[in-house]
């Protein structure tokens, strides 16, 4: 039924989805239209990745602070945390449809804000205003269409979200190498995002709201008219009445909440113990999702490919779209076997994967910085006065890349020609000695150094995005759709999506204070630690829910003997 949960596994594999699709469009329009919410979440937080390396050439202030960068990347995030926030609410009070319409209205500001920003600052802000529609469209566009989705196919068409989410990642990339030669660059690569925000706008004003949210509304006869367009006429009758025994059953288990506003609200679903336990899982794999480090390589993807070796704004760029389409085909890979494999299994296999890759790009740093190319005096000195203040050639101190990266004044690495592993200059860092540096037909660095290694390191980078997309890159958003009592779904999914927000934001805003502090090397590491942690957690907390209804994960939630690590068997009969 519309509201329950995954029939069969064997029945909701992705051709399944593709046959009632084709035979009912309606299902597909619905997903879609609320799916571009991903796609503009995907196109808005991957975007920046590219456009920073634009921003920084455009605004110095903002080339040699490591914070303000930090800053400009991450506030998008910490928008998305009061926008998820404000969006559980929403989805309660004013429904679904309304939230995504009003998400794609803070997109579009935010979009034009940004494409005409005269200062660091008011980037800045535009980037709030976007943070606060991809928080209401990171919890908002899964609910609706996991509520307007028919049960064997609700887990591919969520995880079609997930795709989404990485397809818009994928195409910010290429948005950004396409306009790598166009005057005012970053502008184009943030105010594209406008567009998409209003087909959204445009086409949520035709669709309808939930049904199940009609329903739990009084608006019985709307529920029962959208129900009528997404099953074969000889189903709706069955249907309609299997959401009417739902919704009743639920609000005649929770009571009725009864108290006004938000803490009360809140108060009441603290209370029970299905909700307390449904949010240590929500919560405990949405923080885990973005302290494995995936923001960290979707936010910085082609500074992260700058310190791997690759000192060419657009070959960074380039090179990123390898990371972005691998994380797309890995949400389409979810999609196959999400109902198949489960939930649980696949988030943990992911972790596996996950871990291993980190603790081998790890080892790959270590060993491109061991290898870094050495500063020559020589070369140093056929520069003139353009050394680098705390390079002291008379020290006899001998300096590698590494050093001259990490010294306290700004400075730069012009590697050596036609090697550019052979020692090079340590030089100040500016336009004028990165001018001279290119006539000489050398490379510049300033974010890593020249290695052998930088192929490895991609390589790495990759493997470790397969590892993550298919599992704990689309299936909590899933777990979370599923997880939570009817009348508190809406508050419990913003709860997590705050929490998934703020770590986000913890994330994005020391990734480079890290790499700086520490080192490219020990801060993956640091990730792969985390990650080991991060699996033992789900082992014992994130029950499997594939297979079940809405009402049935309710009652594996509220048993006695509710162990994370069992798996139910569905109990309702199979439509």
């Amino acid at each position: 039924m519309v509201d329950g949960g995954i029939a069969k596994a064997d029945k909701t594999e992705f051709k399944e989805c593709l046959y009632l699709t084709w035979k009912q469009p309606y299902i597909l329009r619905l997903a879609l239209s609320a799916g571009i919410g991903g796609l503009l979440f995907g196109y808005d937080t991957g975007v920046i990745s590219g456009a920073l390396l634009y921003i920084r050439d455009d605004f110095k202030q903002v080339e040699k602070s490591t914070v303000l960068q930090e800053t400009i990347v991450s506030m998008a995030v910490a928008g998305a945390i009061i926008g998820a926030a404000l969006g559980g609410w929403m989805n309660d009070r004013w429904g679904r449809r309304k939230s995504i319409i009003i998400a794609d209205v803070l997109f579009f500001a935010g979009a034009i804000i940004m494409a005409i920003a005269p200062v660091p600052g008011v980037i800045i802000l535009g980037r709030i205003f976007v943070g606060f529609g991809v928080g209401m469209a990171s919890m908002t566009a899964p609910l609706y269409i996991s509520e307007a989705s028919p049960a064997r196919i609700r887990g591919a068409l969520v995880s079609m979200n997930g795709l989404l989410i990485t397809g818009g990642q994928f195409l910010s990339y290429l948005i950004n190498l396409a306009f790598t030669k166009a005057p005012g660059t970053w502008r184009w690569m943030l105010g594209i995002a406008g567009l998409p925000a209003l087909v959204q706008f445009l086409l949520m004003l035709s669709l309808p709201e939930s049904p199940r949210w009609l329903y739990q509304k009084g608006r019985k006869e709307e529920a029962a008219e959208i129900l009528g367009k997404i099953y074969p006429a000889n189903e709706v009758e069955s249907e309609i009445g299997a959401l009417r025994q739902s919704v009743e059953e639920e609000i005649a288990q929770e009571g009725d909440v009864g108290e006004e506003g938000l803490f009360g609200k809140l108060k009441k679903a603290l209370s029970s113990t299905v909700v307390r336990r449904g949010l240590a899982a929500g919560i405990l794999s949405q923080v885990a999702q973005q302290f494995v480090g995936i923001n960290s390589v979707m936010y910085y993807s082609p500074t992260i490919v700058q310190l791997a070796g690759f000192a060419s704004n657009s070959t960074a760029l380039a090179l990123s779209l390898i990371t972005s389409g691998l994380n797309a085909v890995g949400s389409i890979v979810s999609m196959f076997f999400v109902d198949r494999a489960g939930r649980r299994r696949l988030m943990l296999i992911s972790l596996v994967g996950i871990v291993v890759c980190l603790a081998v790009l790890s080892g790959i740093f270590f060993a491109a910085a061991s290898h870094s190319p050495l500063v020559g005096e020589t070369e140093t000195q056929f520069f003139g006065n353009a050394t680098c203040s705390d390079y002291k050639i008379s020290s006899g101190i001998q300096w590698k890349c590494t050093d001259c990266l990490k010294a306290a004044a700004d400075c730069g690495f012009c590697a050596s020609t036609p090697n550019k592993l052979q020692p090079g200059a340590c030089l100040a860092s500016n336009d004028l000695t990165k001018d001279t540096c290119h006539t000489n037909h050398r490379e510049w660095y300033t974010q890593g150094c020249p290695s052998d290694f930088g192929w490895l390191a991609l390589i790495a980078l990759g493997a470790y995005i397969i590892s993550y997309s298919p599992g704990m890159g689309t299936v909590l958003w899933i777990i979370n759709s599923e997880i939570y009592p009817l009348r508190f779904r809406g508050l419990c999914g913003g709860i997590a999506a705050v929490s998934n927000w703020s770590a986000n934001l913890i994330v994005s805003q020391s990734f480079l204070s890290l790499t700086q502090a520490l080192g490219t090397a020990p801060t993956f590491l640091l990730f792969g630690v985390v990650s080991m942690f991060a699996f033992v957690l789900i082992f014992f907390i994130v029950p499997e829910t594939k297979g079940l209804q809405f009402e049935e994960v309710e009652s594996m939630l509220e048993d006695k003997g509710y162990k994370p690590w069992k798996t139910r068997k569905r109990t309702t009969p199979q439509p």
